[in-house]
């Protein structure tokens, strides 16, 4: 199997999962129940540490698209009522075309992907699991506070081969790095031979209109979550996808989750949502357009960029730290890392104001 891909060198070479150090291959993830790991987002803690920053804050902390699909009017009964079997299966439909999974049958709906990566561990005895990393950290974390033996690969090549469960996020956070789909598809048959699972976490997919895993792949050992939040812009929303091949998998995990486990509104929302390729594809190339004024923003105040997606970028920054204390002292949140004190990452502005804001804030002007 091939290494894993990179795009620039050494970046990945040591690499902290909370407070394991990975610079030897597939270490043990040392768990720590009373530290969870941190997430973006989280702007009330900025708040309190930069009390004196001007407002309104600017939260480029996260991977949410800023320009959130329109919700327009729902019916009063997805508020009213619980929600209908119909409903479920009328976005169930919709999610299987959007994400090109073969049949509708295969996916399950959850309030959000977050819920499905701490079930997901619960629905299997004590494995052997591998979390390709450096990574989202709920993965490592979720299957180890489930009693799993966690180790943390840095490199493909680096993964053990009698793992009973592999997780990959493709592409990855926060680096955007894509792992080729011939290891996936190795791997997926590997585990499907032992009764495994080889869990593919898409959330940050959708910008770029890069296909699903599940199509190309159907092959037992497959389930890969999807975020609705990210790409429609509704984190609010809490709705996630699963797309399984296994129905076994499938029957343990809405068992799991229960009945009405997404709320009536959501279900309107993301019917709609998912089925509106006018404003999918219209949103995919703002989104380039995005990405690519914020990288000339970044280069000008000497960011080197590392990698991302349409939705959010990676750069690293031999000052960041400081870097990092002035975005946020001028109101401007940005999510940094504790294990890679060089990286910072960048959401996107939500408007011509506050990306004006933020050129301003990098040393040059609005009109660039």
């Amino acid at each position: 199997m091939r290494d894993r891909p990179r795009l620039a060198p050494g970046h990945l070479a040591q690499t902290t999962v909370r407070n394991t150090i990975q610079g030897e291959p597939a270490r043990a993830l040392d768990h720590d129940t009373s530290q969870a790991p941190d997430h973006g987002g989280d702007i009330d803690s900025i708040r309190r540490a930069f009390p004196d920053a001007p407002v309104p804050w600017i939260d480029l902390s996260t991977g949410i698209n800023p320009w959130p699909y329109p919700i327009g009017n729902l019916p009063p009964d997805a508020w009213s009522r619980l929600p209908s079997r119909a409903a479920e299966d009328a976005v169930r439909e919709a999610a299987a075309t959007y994400y090109g999974a073969p049949s509708a049958e295969q996916v399950v709906l959850a309030p959000g992907s977050q819920a499905l990566i701490q079930w997901l561990p619960r629905l299997r005895a004590r494995s052997r699991v591998a979390v390709l990393s450096p990574t989202y950290g709920e993965h490592a974390w979720s299957w180890s506070s489930a009693g799993h033996d966690v180790l943390c690969p840095i490199t493909l090549h680096d993964v053990p081969d009698d793992v009973a469960v592999l997780v990959v996020t493709r592409p990855n956070n926060p680096d955007g790095v894509v792992a080729p789909s011939d290891w996936i598809a190795e791997w997926a048959h590997r585990l499907a031979r032992r009764g495994g699972w080889l869990v593919i976490d898409e959330a940050f997919a959708d910008g770029d209109d890069a296909p699903s895993v599940i199509p190309a792949i159907p092959v037992e050992s497959m389930i890969v979550l999807r975020s609705f939040g990210k790409f429609f812009g509704l984190a609010g929303c809490r709705l996630g996808v699963a797309l399984v091949v296994s129905a076994t998998v499938r029957k343990l995990l809405r068992s799991a989750l229960g009945p009405w486990c997404v709320s009536g509104p959501t279900l309107a929302i993301a019917d709609r949502a998912f089925r509106d390729r006018e404003w999918i594809a219209h949103t995919r190339e703002r989104l380039a357009r995005g990405t690519a004024r914020l990288d000339m923003l970044a280069a000008r105040r000497g960011y080197a960029l590392i990698g991302g997606t349409p939705l959010f970028r990676l750069y690293e920054h031999a000052d960041a730290q400081a870097e990092y204390a002035g975005l946020c002292a001028a109101g401007i949140a940005v999510r940094r890392f504790k294990a890679q004190p060089t990286w910072l990452r960048f959401g996107l502005p939500p408007d011509a104001a506050a990306e004006a804001r933020l050129a301003r804030i990098l040393g040059r002007s609005a009109a660039a």
